[in-house]
């Protein structure tokens, strides 16, 4: 039976253990942390270190395996049904997040007013404005129950600075690793490097951007305390950020990888898989800019 043919069958692997270890680490260490427990911050730091540890094991080891030659195309489709529920498990997780500001924008909010798309029909919350804008300058009181002080800005963000270069960086990032796709496969190493440098220097510029933006809404009082309508801008925005940082260290890795000969014009799915994830996050802040600057 030809390589071709033959139905490959992985290895047995201890990363997947290692991998849950840390991942739980990590999260039991931040809810804790969170919380103000002492060893919270030790245990979410450790967590961290062995996540990284497995994935530069685990990633390892499959590259060596793939420029090893034992994969066939069996495999390659495997890992493109792989990468493909993956972004659908991404998507289904940032819906999530733009359903919660949908129930807050559209249904929550205005019954607070007295709308009558609920059974409470009278307004709940006498005095209380129900545009989405004004509902970030509108507190219920000086402290929570919980003892929180509740934030109040002095203005929000500006939808046509920063959120709107951050937007043309994205898409122009979008363009450059188009670019270097097509020069992967016409084989020109030398514009492969050049057009991948350039996206990752647009992540980056978007990422610096961000906590430039970040630091502005702060000092304005724009916080997670500024009631429904800091918290969801910083969930989806602050989540959005996250995954321009990992999508950057994928590019890095792929940077490495051209640099180091890995590819060719027929055989990169390594290159394809980050590029389906990098587009998929251009898609996802095209959503959050309209969404959550704009309208």
């Amino acid at each position: 039976m030809s390589k071709e043919q033959a139905y490959y069958v992985p290895h047995g692997t201890y990363w997947p253990i290692i991998g849950s270890i840390g991942i739980a680490m990590l999260f039991v260490g931040f809810a804790n942390q969170m919380h103000g427990v002492e060893w919270g911050g030790s245990v979410m730091a450790l967590g961290f270190a062995i996540t990284v540890f497995m994935m530069f094991g685990w990633f390892g080891q499959v590259v060596n395996e793939s420029i090893s030659g034992i994969y066939n195309s069996q495999v390659d489709r495997s890992f493109r049904w792989g990468m493909s529920w993956f972004i659908f498990s991404e998507v289904m997780f940032f819906a999530a997040f733009f359903g919660a500001l949908f129930y807050a924008r559209q249904l929550s909010v205005p019954w607070l007013g007295g709308a009558d798309n609920n059974i409470y029909t009278p307004e709940l919350w006498n005095g209380f404005k129900t545009g989405w804008d004004a509902v970030a300058f509108t507190t219920p009181g000086t402290t929570l129950q919980s003892g929180v002080e509740m934030s109040v800005p002095t203005q929000l963000v500006n939808t046509w600075g920063l959120p709107a270069l951050n937007t043309l960086l994205l898409l122009l990032s979008g363009v450059t690793l188009t670019f270097a796709h097509h020069a992967l496969r016409a084989g020109h190493r030398n514009q492969i490097i050049g057009w991948l440098v350039a996206t990752i220097a647009l992540g980056v510029a978007f990422l610096g951007f961000q906590i430039m933006e970040y630091g502005h809404a702060y000092h304005d009082g724009l916080k997670l305390t500024s009631g429904i309508y800091g918290s969801t801008f910083y969930l989806l925005t602050g989540f959005h950020g996250f995954h321009v940082t990992v999508g950057v260290i994928m590019l890095t890795v792929i940077l490495y990888r051209i640099q180091k000969g890995h590819f060719t014009a027929d055989n990169h799915f390594g290159f394809e898989g980050v590029a389906w994830y990098w587009h998929f996050v251009d898609v996802v802040w095209l959503g959050l800019f309209i969404f959550v600057y704009w309208l």
